[in-house]
């Protein structure tokens, strides 16, 4: 069995997807240390000006908080919370693209709800991508097993407690910390993702192609044809590459 891991994004890059979708579970690290200015809160988009930050506002009580405990700052309340202006951000920056309309009222569903910790809005989030994308792996809150250790270790006995024989890790700070010699001697082979990102037409047009946005963005400009361009098999028609 194949296990992944990541921290619970905010609306994920496309690379997240392709990860979980590759393997056979997808363990989502919740239970860990909250970054600051990561992308636990925050994701580019693609506006008329080119890539921005959106950011989901957060209370900042102490660093040591973990994920699971972050809560969103509400405290401004009515038709201007961060919220809806989140929702009408997306709604100017996509509103041209061939696909947005049709998943307008769902996104205006998730954003017009109250959400007070940062991971159950992360998580219906990602549920609402994975379903455009057809990504249909497992996952599982690292809060629910009993894990122990810090970086590599804690991946090791993780992968250990689901039952793994190989782990997929992404090309980023896995490198930088993972024990390989510990897991071969685990018995557990470490899979390295090999992502290459696609070219599609992207909405609204402004010339430069802008890589590792949301995976809206990918969703609003291809609809359908996401799910296979996510993996490989197609390129949106007309993208001159």
């Amino acid at each position: 069995m194949i296990v992944a891991a990541h921290q619970p994004n905010f609306i994920p890059w496309l690379g997240y997807f392709d990860k979980m979708s590759k393997a056979d579970l997808f363990i989502s690290l919740n239970h860990v240390q909250m970054e600051r200015q990561s992308f636990q809160n925050r994701v580019r988009i693609k506006t008329g000006e080119g890539a921005r930050w959106i950011t989901v506002p957060v209370v900042q009580a102490s660093r040591s908080e973990r994920i699971m405990d972050k809560r969103i700052d509400n405290s401004r309340e009515g038709r201007f919370r961060w919220s809806r202006k989140m929702f009408l951000t997306l709604k100017y920056a996509y509103q041209s693209a061939p696909f947005y309309r049709e998943h307008e009222a769902a996104l205006a569903d998730i954003f017009g709800a109250r959400w007070d910790r940062l991971c159950d809005l992360n998580d219906r989030l990602i549920d609402f991508c994975r379903g455009a994308l057809s990504v249909r792996t497992e996952i599982v809150p690292s809060s629910a097993l009993c894990l122990t250790g810090a970086k590599s270790d804690l991946i090791l006995n993780m992968c250990r407690e689901v039952g793994a024989d190989a782990y997929l890790a992404g090309r980023g700070g896995s490198l930088a910390y993972l024990d390989i010699r510990a897991f071969e001697r685990a018995g557990i082979r470490v899979i390295w993702q090999d992502f290459e990102h696609p070219r599609y037409r992207q909405h609204p047009a402004c010339g430069e192609f802008f890589p590792n946005l949301s995976a809206l963005d990918l969703i609003f400009n291809c609809g359908p044809m996401s799910p296979e361009i996510l993996r490989g098999g197609a390129v949106a028609a007309g993208e001159a590459l």
